[in-house]
């Protein structure tokens, strides 16, 4: 399959399931946030998990879909990404002893999926 055709299919599957994703969290929040406590709000609250799944289903057919120095590149920039990533919740729960206010683990997959952009644009703009 040729290179852009990969690339415009991973789009529209990443996107389409994030657009998932934001339509859920939406539902889950106006539903979800004031239900009383039990199974059923835990279940809606956690809902936008499917279609987070399917984000992750989107990327791992992209890496299969590509060629080898494609997925070294992808390989690279997620392993140096959950490194900062590692090393930033790592260095922070050392300051969260030093009396910095906790953060949410919420915090953690944002960093990763910014560290891992801004590798991947680094990658793109030094390969012009």
């Amino acid at each position: 399959m040729h290179e852009n055709k990969i690339f415009h299919l991973y789009k529209r599957e990443l996107g389409g399931a994030f657009l998932l994703y934001i339509l859920f969290l939406v539902i889950s929040i106006v539903v979800g946030e004031p239900m009383p406590n039990g199974i059923v709000r835990t279940l809606i609250l956690i809902s936008p998990m499917l279609p987070f799944l399917l984000m992750v289903w989107a990327i791992a057919r992209h890496v299969r879909r590509s060629d080898e120095y494609c997925r070294l590149q992808v390989l690279e920039a997620i392993s140096i990404a959950a490194a900062v990533t590692a090393g930033w919740t790592f260095t922070y729960g050392f300051l969260e002893n030093a009396g910095f206010p906790r953060l949410s683990m919420f915090t953690v997959w944002p960093v990763m999926g910014a560290v891992w952009f801004v590798v991947a644009m680094v990658r793109w703009w030094s390969a012009r």
